[in-house]
């Protein structure tokens, strides 16, 4: 078996630890100590993540969705498959070096998706672009944890919170979609998002494309009241 070589590694902002890029032939993994945050040969639950959320606003005119967590561009390439040319997709990447990846030894996994027009990548925390925005999203995806709770970062914490949650409310256009990857099931969120005036759906998809291997969870809320 080919052994895995490291490409690079780098540090969390506000003292979240240390990602490593690692490869195996035209593998890819990026690990944050002992634990995989994500492996090239499993996008399935990540691409269900845009095609989920791309569904339900699919009528909208101009949508405009934000993508917290670039990762290996999964999630971003779905939604360009399935928004319309007038689409544009904000993706805030807290993590400079998860971009350049993206840009260098990973540049083939995205398939140059990073220079489509619809594209604008935000280095910084996703939390700040849903906080300095009202009314401003059709969709606002969150894949930058392995579930609500702050694993690369004690500070998102803040972001799967009732206040939290109640800002990405105040954050989406009527009618919008907050979704939300995680790894496994969290009765004591989807409570929370209840609460923040969310209709919800907890959906269970398989990680793997071919329909095999563990399942994930992606919480698909809705947007209720004003």
């Amino acid at each position: 078996m080919i052994p895995w070589t490291l490409i690079d590694t780098t540090i969390m902002p506000d003292g979240g630890g240390e990602l490593r890029l690692k490869q195996r032939g035209s593998e890819f993994s990026i690990m944050l100590g002992a634990i995989e945050l994500m492996n090239s040969r499993l996008s399935g639950s990540e691409e269900a993540l845009a095609r989920l959320s791309c569904e339900r606003i699919r009528s909208n005119a101009r949508p405009h969705m934000l993508i917290g967590g670039l990762g290996m561009g999964f999630t971003l390439r779905a939604a360009l498959a399935e928004l319309p040319s007038d689409a544009r997709i904000t993706v805030g990447e807290l993590v400079p070096a998860v971009v350049a990846w993206a840009r260098g030894p990973m540049a083939e996994v995205f398939a140059g998706c990073l220079d489509d027009p619809r594209v604008s990548i935000r280095e910084g925390d996703v939390g700040r672009l849903i906080q300095a925005a009202t009314g401003a999203y059709d969709a606002i995806l969150l894949d930058v944890d392995n579930g609500p709770e702050g694993l690369t970062r004690r500070a998102n914490d803040d972001l799967y919170s009732v206040a939290g949650l109640r800002t990405a409310h105040t954050a989406l256009r009527p009618n919008g979609v907050l979704s939300v990857w995680s790894s496994a099931p969290d009765a004591g969120f989807t409570r929370r998002l209840k609460e923040a005036s969310f209709a919800v759906e907890e959906l269970l998809v398989r990680a793997s494309t071919k329909g095999r291997g563990a399942r994930h969870v992606i919480w698909m809320a809705t947007k209720t009241g004003r």
